[in-house]
């Protein structure tokens, strides 16, 4: 019997695999070309996001003795810059000051008129009654009063007034001051400079643009991919019957696997943003507001999970990130290579225990589908807390408004990933439909 009787997909190489190469080619390159523009942009989204962290981290707002000091010195400012004396307050300062007058007036008439021991005191005395009229001088007190009260509220003495006031006020902000100011001019000049900015403002409105943009053009490059796989998937439906163009089809599957897996764990997978969007209070009638206050901020890829589990001191750690590299990057790697060699390779190779091992029977140990569902169970959990306990500093009454934002998300390398594990368990299946030896 001859190699082509032995082997039915075995048919001399001609025009219609060359066609199915190249377009199959054409259609990789695309799927390629997508998943390195959307790992490239989701690693630009990760470090626009961790910049704005950075500049809006609560440690450099809310828990920031210098921003509440400038805060307040600007409300107390303000509010003695725009100071006048209404005519009732001046109404009420002159019976105040009549009051005083009266008292001091009786007071010095009754220290003089008390018995006095001595010969200069008796003629002190004899001599003031003798020439000063204590009722005149109480009958006066309203015109002193008043003579006092027009002085101090003149535009000069008010302007000398709030002089004091606020040197007062600005000794004070010199003496209150905590260690964050430093850093926190170091980063803002930092990032202001990086993104060719100026003020707050400005910052955050350029950052929220670029994110926007970046999160509708990576989401596009995610379906992108799929949509090229979905279609390398549907050509098994049209070619099921042209067994002699399989080997071809499902070696340049396995290359579309490949490249899903490859986007799939490098591209973040996982977003964790908690932060206080507004916070604002009245404090003598002016609003004293905090915005954008970032409370924790944390982005993830598979690979970048590993390396940060297998940089720790921890052995724990390290043992978990050396697990999840062997059995969900490095064995799903391994697997596909097999499929490929027993798919090609003669019987006496493709038959061989570790080859046959690796490309039918290692998929108990392949953990990228358990993978896909720790990470959604982590998302729903992380997002079910972080719901929780945001809620609690939602506060709205006279005195205190907060809100908060929960934007912890699943990442387009998520579903990249979700993507290559489907795909990956339709070519086990097909594998075994297709194969030319003995599975």
């Amino acid at each position: 019997m001859t190699t082509q009787q032995k082997n039915p997909q075995a048919k001399k190489f001609g025009l219609p695999h060359i066609i199915l190469i190249l377009g199959l080619s054409i259609l990789l390159c695309g799927e390629a070309y997508f998943g390195y523009r959307l790992q490239s942009l989701s690693s630009e989204q990760e470090q626009i996001k961790e910049d704005y962290s950075m500049s809006n981290n609560i440690t450099f707002g809310l828990f920031s003795v210098d921003q509440w000091r400038d805060k307040i010195t600007a409300v107390v400012n303000r509010q003695v810059g725009d100071f006048n004396l209404t005519r009732a307050q001046k109404k009420a300062m002159q019976a105040q000051v009549e009051q005083q007058l009266h008292s001091l007036v009786s007071k010095t008439v009754s220290e003089i008129n008390k018995p006095q021991k001595t010969l200069g005191g008796k003629l002190k005395k004899l001599a003031f009654n003798t020439m000063v009229n204590a009722d005149e001088i109480q009958a006066q007190v309203p015109g002193f009063a008043k003579t006092i009260v027009d002085k101090v509220s003149s535009p000069a003495s008010q302007k000398r007034l709030k002089g004091i006031a606020t040197s007062k006020i600005d000794q004070l902000e010199k003496e209150t001051y905590d260690n964050t100011s430093e850093a926190n001019d170091a980063v803002t000049k930092h990032e202001y400079d990086k993104y060719h900015v100026t003020d707050p403002d400005g910052f955050n409105k350029q950052i929220n643009a670029k994110l926007a943009s970046i999160r509708t053009v990576t989401y596009n490059y995610a379906y992108a991919m799929l949509g090229c796989v979905a279609f390398a998937l549907g050509l098994w439906l049209l070619m099921r019957k042209y067994v002699h163009l399989h080997t071809i089809l499902f070696i340049m599957s396995l290359l579309f696997a490949f490249v899903l897996l490859a986007v799939g764990i490098s591209t973040t997978i996982i977003e964790v943003d908690a932060r206080i969007q507004t916070l604002n209070f009245m404090l003598l009638g002016q609003k004293v507001a905090f915005e954008n206050q970032v409370l924790f901020f944390q982005s993830k890829s598979i690979w970048g999970i590993v390396e940060e589990l297998v940089k720790q001191s921890k052995p724990d750690a390290v043992v978990v990130g050396s697990l999840i590299l062997v059995f969900v990057i490095v064995l799903p790697i391994v697997r596909m290579i097999a499929r490929g060699i027993h798919i090609l390779s003669p019987t006496k190779i493709a038959e061989s225990k570790v080859v046959k091992y690796l490309a039918f029977e290692s998929g108990k140990w392949d953990m990228a589908d358990v993978m896909v569902v720790g990470i959604l169970m982590t998302y729903i959990g992380l997002n079910g807390i972080l719901k929780s306990q945001l809620s609690n500093l939602n506060i709205h009454n006279s005195f205190l408004t907060t809100t908060t934002v929960n934007d912890t998300s699943l990442q387009p390398g998520y579903f990249i990933f979700v993507g290559y594990v489907i795909f990956a368990f339709t070519l086990s299946y097909i594998l075994k439909r297709i194969t030319p030896h003995k599975a």
